[in-house]
């Protein structure tokens, strides 16, 4: 396992779900791998949320796992999220991801129920005594409605061997450092803000888990690498670099926006979604569109998954 978890760090985009004519779009996704993979992301994520899974069947999150596992064939680590909002379905994508053959399971708080923090401790690991596959909660409570406290944090990690980190998606670098106090350097944290990719990263976190990296991964992946050899100059011009594309990312719920700029540069055949997800209204292209263009990928060498 030491060597597996060696390879959980660096940028893992959440990569966003392809659609044509109301079904999933599995060629699609397959090339969106493939020019992860070229364009140097270090891992990626299946069914995050940038996914749009909640839209998703059970079937369509598993046969999504089971093409990445496939397409990237251990060329990069693939992290299966498999939580929902309920036990019983969590632990059926859990069990597929484990049987497919992921690095590891990122596993979302329930939503909607708004548990409390014991039961959202016995959740956990009920779900790990299933399984040896390394497993990370996934922290988003804007989102979910649930937040994981650092106490039920110690629980869970004393009590699940296979427990490995977070994928912490809240605007709290005090936290952050807390848990790597408490659990040490190993703690695997991947930012889920956009915004606090290289402040998270400055204090601790070992990647990215950003959505943006559905739309220009090499930066991302390149910020990566400039704070593990300590070029702190270069990790933070990037940062200020990306600093408009990462906001505009939620200039609209996730991933609206981060289609609509996909498509506009070549990268999906189409911007589709399934309700009650919408495409972005022409105001919301319009603003997106300056965006792109200020940051100077409009007109540039057409970025696509075959390129």
């Amino acid at each position: 396992m030491t060597n597996s978890l060696e390879r959980l760090k660096g940028s893992f985009p959440p990569i966003i779900t392809p659609f044509k004519d109301g079904g999933v779009d599995y060629e699609a996704y397959g090339s969106l791998l493939e020019f992860q993979i070229e364009k140097g992301s270090h891992g990626i994520v299946v069914n995050g949320t940038t996914a749009e899974p909640s839209t998703l069947t059970v079937d369509e999150r598993n046969r999504l796992v089971s093409l990445a596992i496939e397409v990237v064939s251990g060329r990069i680590p693939v992290v299966a999220a498999t939580g929902s909002q309920s036990l019983a379905e969590t632990r059926i994508l859990t069990q597929h991801a484990v049987k497919a053959g992921a690095d590891a399971l990122l596993v979302v708080t329930p939503y909607y129920i708004r548990p409390p923090q014991n039961g959202l401790v016995d959740y956990y690991l009920e779900l790990a005594a299933s399984h040896e596959t390394p497993w990370m909660i996934y922290h988003i409570p804007g989102r979910t409605a649930v937040s994981v406290t650092l106490e039920s944090l110690k629980e869970i990690n004393d009590r699940s061997k296979s427990f490995i980190g977070m994928k912490h998606a809240v605007n709290d670098l005090g936290f952050v450092s807390s848990c790597l106090k408490v659990f040490g350097e190993d703690f695997k944290i991947f930012v889920g803000l956009e915004e606090l990719s290289f402040p998270m990263m400055a204090v601790g976190a070992c990647g990215l888990m950003n959505a943006v990296s559905n739309l220009i991964p090499q930066p991302l992946a390149e910020m990566c690498e400039a704070v593990w050899i300590g070029d702190i100059q270069r990790a933070r011009k990037l940062h200020h670099q990306l600093l408009e594309l990462n906001q505009a990312v939620f200039y609209e719920t996730n991933p609206i926006p981060m289609k609509y700029m996909m498509k506009k540069l070549g990268i999906i055949p189409r911007n589709e979604h399934r309700l009650p997800m919408v495409s972005a209204s022409a105001d919301l292209a319009e603003r997106l569109d300056g965006v792109l263009e200020r940051a100077d990928l409009v007109g540039a060498t057409k970025l696509s998954c075959a390129s």
